[in-house]
């Protein structure tokens, strides 16, 4: 099914997991993290768990892995001039 929801990345770090949602939410694609409260709470049962997971729907996985992995190269980092607005 098109709407259901596919791991777009996980992570040990619920924060990155948060940060990962915000560069895919900036790009337009909806995005959630899930099981980063367990990770929060019990930092030795995140890996047993598989970390925080951030999820996509099924139909913007492949968008999603595009957007990630340009995070991944620095493609989306902010030069030393850049100034957000």
């Amino acid at each position: 099914m098109k709407d259901d929801y596919g791991i777009a990345a996980r992570c040990l770090d619920p924060t990155q997991a948060h940060v990962l949602r915000g560069c895919l939410n900036a790009a337009g694609i909806a995005a959630a993290v899930a099981d980063d409260h367990h990770s929060q709470v019990d930092q030795l049962i995140s890996p047993a768990l598989g970390g925080a997971r951030v999820l996509v729907h099924e139909r913007d996985l492949a968008a999603a892995k595009e957007v990630l992995a340009a995070y991944e190269r620095g493609d989306l980092a902010l030069k030393d001039w850049e100034v957000p607005e």
